[in-house]
């Protein structure tokens, strides 16, 4: 157990609760410590998928503590602002599948680190926005990048620039969610959809994940050079060699992560 972030393990699934009252904010510690443990997660061929939440019944997370900036210092908002890219884009990076489970307010960076993660459920209840504009500030955690690419330049700009708050159904309207559950249901239906995926071969979603994110950067006659590329490579993996082997004996296939 990480006394600054949280976490339990249950099955093939690591399960990550933000726990800062009273509004799970971050500090440059716990950023530092949710990378580490990320990178201890990818480590562990045992953990598929992560699942992250907040404590209690009304914030997933309001992101940094203002307080931290109160008296201007630029250093400090660089150490912050580093910490929380390099926290954030680690998680991005996770190997499996994440999937954030929204059982509250989601404020600038405790959206952001939503965005992060592959899948988001929100509750009913629940409000994102990110509103760091309104003190002179900027979504600094891959904000401006990874929710215009969710939701499209408008609504990006929408939330941002007019600091529009939207309402779980209206997340899913515009495509910043991918499902929305009564309170309370948020995790239960995260851990569904995480053990859902562990039908598929770990390795196989490690390099889907891969190809899925490099369509951001990459135009589309590379990506599908890099789809034979990985199709090939998986002929390495015990998984290839177990996935097809259980379908011609009419069996669920065991995988190793290997």
């Amino acid at each position: 157990m990480n006394k600054l972030i949280p976490f339990a393990i249950e099955g093939h699934v690591a399960v990550i609760t933000m726990t800062n009252p009273p509004a799970n904010t971050w500090t440059r510690q716990s950023l530092d410590a949710l990378a580490q443990l990320i990178q201890a997660f990818n480590a562990d061929k045992n953990i598929y998928s992560l699942v992250i939440t907040g404590d209690g019944e009304k914030f997933f997370s309001a992101g940094a503590d203002l307080k931290l900036f109160a008296d201007g210092n630029k250093q400090t908002a660089a150490d912050l602002s580093t910490a929380f890219g390099r926290a954030f884009e680690v998680l991005s990076q996770f190997r499996g599948l994440s999937i954030a489970a929204i059982n509250g307010y989601a404020m600038g960076g405790g959206l952001e680190v939503a965005l992060a993660c592959d899948l988001r459920i929100a509750e009913g209840q629940a409000q994102m926005a990110m509103p760091e504009a309104a003190v002179g500030l900027l979504p600094c955690a891959g904000g401006t990048q990874n929710l215009a690419w969710l939701v499209g330049e408008g609504w990006a700009k929408r939330m941002i620039l007019c600091g529009e708050r939207v309402s779980a159904q209206q997340a899913l309207t515009i495509g910043l969610v991918e499902a929305v559950v009564e309170q309370g249901q948020a995790l239960e239906k995260a851990m569904e959809w995480a053990r859902n995926s562990e039908r598929q071969s770990p390795t196989s979603i490690a390099a889907c994940k891969r190809l899925i994110q490099s369509a951001r950067k990459e135009p589309m006659f590379a990506g599908m050079g890099y789809e034979r590329d990985e199709f090939i490579n998986l002929f390495n993996t015990n998984d290839q060699k177990e996935g097809v082997q259980a379908f011609l004996e009419k069996r669920k296939p065991k995988w190793t992560n290997s």
